[in-house]
């Protein structure tokens, strides 16, 4: 694949909390390839998904190359070990669509006003899981989102299959209280899941209550990925909406937290 780096904006930085850390935009096509071979031990080698790329040992798809690709880097070792991919709207049109409809129908979404941002194939290396990965992602998206002046933001939080869609029928029974979008913002999935009993222990993925927490709504059903074996829940964040308060604590208290190693 030619890999096009585009124009990035400034966006480097390390916190007091985690000063071994740093985020950073990726600006050349060796630390692309860095995210997506760590994408790869994530999805393919950690969570068995059907990747076209794996005999590359890597994940990588079309829309890489349309993506901003935001890296949390080991200092000391120039490891990266944490990955999320920006996807603009002027981007998505170039590359064709948004990944997230090759899922989901978002013809009532896309009419929103103002500014929208795709973000996706979020990971983190196992030994940074103890929030202090995602975290640092969390504070480099808050300084993009400030910096480009961003109105929405979207992407999927994916639940396990394994269980046969126990979990992901729990998450919805518990999100329907008091997180789900408007009806006028919903999307509908290509690939609807088939009906399952929930399971009755709530086991909220990291990322997705994250999500929550930070006053997103799922915006609809979730969408069947049989080559990553998961539901994909469709998240819709609306940046005037931010629970500032969670913001603040979750980027602050997670950084004060060491890796595990």
């Amino acid at each position: 694949m030619s890999l096009r780096i585009a124009n990035q904006s400034q966006l480097a930085r390390t916190t007091p909390q985690a000063p071994y850390l740093q985020y950073a935009l990726a600006e050349t096509a060796e630390e692309v390839l860095a995210s997506q071979q760590l994408r790869y031990q994530v999805f393919a080698k950690e969570q068995g998904a059907m990747l076209e790329s794996a005999h590359l040992g890597i994940d990588c798809d079309h829309y890489d190359a349309y993506c901003q690709h935001l890296l949390v880097k080991e200092l000391a070792t120039g490891q990266v070990i944490g990955s999320t991919r920006i996807l603009t709207l002027d981007n998505a049109r170039k590359a064709g669509s948004f990944y997230s409809e090759n899922e989901f129908d978002l013809r009532k979404l896309l009419p929103l006003p103002g500014k929208v941002i795709e973000i996706g194939r979020t990971c983190i290396h196992p030994e940074f899981r103890n929030g202090v990965g995602i975290g640092m992602l969390w504070a480099g998206l808050a300084q993009f989102v400030e910096q480009q002046q961003i109105d929405y933001l979207f992407g999927c939080a994916s639940v396990s299959m394994r269980d046969g869609g126990a979990q992901a029928a729990a998450i919805m029974q518990h999100v329907k209280t008091r997180h789900l979008a408007p009806a006028s913002m919903r999307v509908e999935p290509l690939v609807r899941l088939l009906a399952a009993p929930p399971a009755t222990v709530l086991n909220l993925p990291p990322l997705l209550k994250s999500y929550l927490k930070l006053g997103a709504w799922v915006a609809g059903e979730p969408c069947l990925d049989p080559d990553f074996n998961v539901a994909d829940i469709f998240i819709l964040l609306d940046m005037q909406q931010l629970n500032q308060r969670y913001q603040r604590h979750f980027v602050q208290s997670t950084l004060q937290r060491r890796p595990l190693h």
